[in-house]
C-alpha cells in the first residue's frame, strides 16, 4: 500500500517517464471544439485513450456524439478496431459525459514501474490513429456544431 504522496510520486514520475519516452505534441485540448478533447487517462486500474465530448450544453454533446456515431464503422474498420462507444460514462467526480475510447487490454497498475512501458506503446498507437482519425474526419464532425 502507497502513502497519499507516495502515490502522487509515482503518478507524477509516470507520467514524465511517458512525456520522455514519447516526446511529440499532441492534439489533446487542441481540437477547436469546446469540451471536446483526446485525453490519457491511467490509474491502478485501467489504461485508457479517450475522446470525451463534454460541454454542459447537452444539445451540443448529443450532436457532437451522434456526429461520431455516424463515423463509427470507419473508426472501427480504419482506425481503432476496439473502440468503445460509450453515450453514459459516469466519471469519478460524478459528471455524465460521452466517452469513445480505448481500453490497454494488458496487466496495469499506476503504482507498478514494471506495467508501465507496455502502456506508453500503447498510449502512443492509440492516441496516433485517433488523431489521424479527427485529422481526416475533423470538417465533418464540427459540421455537429458550427452549421
Amino acid at each position: 500500500m502507497f502513502s497519499k504522496e507516495e502515490s502522487a510520486q509515482l503518478r507524477k514520475e509516470f507520467w514524465t517517464s511517458f512525456g520522455k519516452s514519447f516526446p511529440r505534441k499532441w492534439i489533446l485540448y487542441n481540437t477547436q471544439i469546446k469540451d471536446f478533447s483526446f485525453k490519457f487517462v491511467a490509474d491502478q486500474k485501467v489504461a485508457l485513450v479517450c475522446l470525451d465530448i463534454e460541454s454542459f450544453d447537452k444539445n451540443k454533446n448529443q450532436l457532437l456524439f451522434e456526429q461520431i456515431l455516424e463515423l463509427k464503422n470507419i473508426l472501427i474498420e480504419d482506425y481503432l478496431p476496439d473502440v468503445i462507444f460509450d453515450e453514459i460514462y459516469l466519471l469519478d467526480n460524478g459528471k455524465i459525459i460521452h466517452r469513445i475510447y480505448v481500453k490497454f487490454k494488458g496487466e496495469f497498475n499506476i503504482h507498478n514501474k514494471n506495467t508501465w512501458q507496455n502502456v506508453f506503446v500503447f498510449f502512443k498507437e492509440a492516441m496516433h490513429q485517433f488523431e489521424l482519425f479527427y485529422e481526416d474526419y475533423e470538417d465533418f464532425i464540427k459540421q455537429a456544431v458550427y452549421n
